[in-house]
């Protein structure tokens, strides 16, 4: 009984490994670059009809009528139905405000990350595959 490689494959354990040691060093690297902040605040507008600017403060009051009605009696659909619609803008407003950067650093840098982590993604495959030697 040969003894089998990655994946059950003769693909290589070396090669497994070193892909895989490159890939999480790569995307940690690339992951610490990213710098991420927001701009959610109760009067920031969210949403706008014409010229009707909803405001996430504004989808606070659904959400508080719907509280309301639950406590009041729990079966009630339109107490559930404003609490989730509201929730689900909220959500979607504090998603929608998340701006993602990378922070400073020089041409050398982003290449050495970004090749350690496709490379060793392409390493990684590769160790998969069936190996013809």
């Amino acid at each position: 009984m040969a003894i089998k490689g990655a994946g059950g494959t003769s693909g290589g354990i070396g090669k497994f490994f070193i892909g895989l040691t490159m890939m999480i060093g790569g995307c940690y690297l690339f992951l610490d670059a990213v710098r991420i902040t927001h701009h959610f605040h109760l009067g920031y507008p969210l949403y706008s009809f014409g010229a009707l600017r909803l405001t996430t403060g504004m989808t606070m009051i659904p959400l508080i009528f719907g509280v309301g009605l639950i406590f009041y009696n729990a079966v009630n659909p339109l107490g559930w139905l404003l609490s989730g619609a509201s929730l689900v803008m909220l959500l979607f407003g504090i998603l929608a405000t998340i701006q993602f950067r990378l922070r400073t650093m020089s041409a050398f840098e982003l290449i050495m990350i970004l090749g350690l982590w496709l490379g060793g993604i392409g390493l990684f495959l590769n160790s998969l595959r069936h190996s013809e030697s």
